[in-house]
């Protein structure tokens, strides 16, 4: 499945508001990323990092040619599409 980024709006600190080609919208915190270090340490200069932009060719959030995240990581972090998935599977012989 592609989760294709079609809009991203800042809304303080590290968080933006995500949303994607199919309708499903969320708030993702890139403050983790950051924290993680190499690429993504550029991220923690504010001025940097509110110059994001959508590279439409491939629906990913990006950072000029430096940093980029993947839509689907980003789907997961802001619909917890992986959390709801795991939660509700059952467990097997019960």
């Amino acid at each position: 499945m592609y989760y294709n980024l079609v809009s991203a709006k800042h809304i303080g600190g590290y968080l933006l508001t995500v949303e994607f080609e199919d309708g499903r919208s969320g708030v993702v915190d890139v403050a983790p990323f950051i924290a993680k270090g190499g690429v993504f340490a550029k991220l923690a200069d504010m001025e940097f990092f509110k110059k994001f932009q959508i590279n439409r060719d491939f629906g990913v959030l990006s950072w000029g040619n430096e940093v980029d995240i993947a839509p689907e990581r980003l789907y997961e972090e802001a619909t917890d599409e992986i959390r709801r998935v795991a939660e509700s599977r059952t467990e097997y012989g019960r």
